[in-house]
């Protein structure tokens, strides 16, 4: 198992599944996590369940990342906190939920990449950076104009982020997770017209756990990962490799 030695992981987006997964093995494994979010309710929770702290703001809103971040010493971050927006066409996506997707999925990301790694390059000790995309991010889903596109600009973030950051030995990653069944996503891809061919197409011909998203991010922000940065891993059952 990956020691973390009682090192600071801030994690975003914490009290939804995939993140408050990321939380409890991060905890496991030894880190003092931060657990981020705009509702206090669920980090509460997660607090009470596994020891961490947490911090309140809007990926969104610089002012509000600014306010929370500047300073703030870390040695980790995932860059979990996400919007789906909506199963739309490129000729009737609303463009206001699709600024409102790039605002979370991506600018989001870069606001807190942008703030953290100033501190992390304070510190002087390096750092490794997380960031949670999509298998929609590396292929074309139907409907997914908004978040796919949106999780395709992150990758993008996460090479140059990756290369701008390697001289202070900050490695930056992200994972592409394939659909995690949850009771959000159960509408759409639970419908048997959506879901089954998705599934017959994939080689493993499964969704995904949380758990076996949050392994995969546990590892890249771990010393075991100290010489992999600028990868956009797939987690996917082996979809992408068609």
């Amino acid at each position: 198992m990956t020691d973390f030695d009682g090192r600071t992981i801030l994690v975003t987006g914490a009290g939804g599944g995939i993140g408050g997964a990321t939380v409890r093995q991060l905890v496991a494994a030894g880190a003092q996590v931060i657990a981020a979010g705009r509702t206090a309710a669920p980090l509460d929770a997660l607090a009470d369940e596994t020891g961490c702290r947490t911090l309140l703001f809007d990926v969104s809103s610089e002012d509000s990342v600014r306010a929370a971040l500047d300073g703030l010493d870390v040695a980790g971050v995932v860059n979990c906190a996400g919007f789906g927006g909506e199963i739309a066409t490129p000729m009737d996506t609303d463009i206001d939920v699709f600024d409102a997707v790039i605002a979370t999925n991506a600018r989001g990301a870069l606001l807190v990449t942008k703030y953290t790694s100033r501190s992390m390059i304070r510190l002087g000790r390096g750092g490794a950076i997380v960031n949670v995309s999509s298998q929609a991010g590396l292929v074309a889903l139907p409907g997914h104009i908004s978040y796919g596109s949106s999780k395709a600009a992150l990758d993008n973030i996460t090479r140059v982020c990756a290369l701008e950051l390697g001289k202070y030995n900050i490695r930056v990653n992200s994972v592409n997770p394939t659909v995690v069944m949850t009771p959000m996503s159960a509408w759409y891809w639970g419908r048997e017209d959506v879901g089954t061919p998705f599934l017959d197409a994939m080689p493993l011909h499964r969704w995904a756990t949380e758990d076996e998203i949050a392994a995969p991010i546990v590892f890249l922000l771990g010393d075991g990962a100290s010489m992999i940065s600028g990868v956009s891993l797939p987690i996917d059952g082996g979809y992408t490799c068609r």
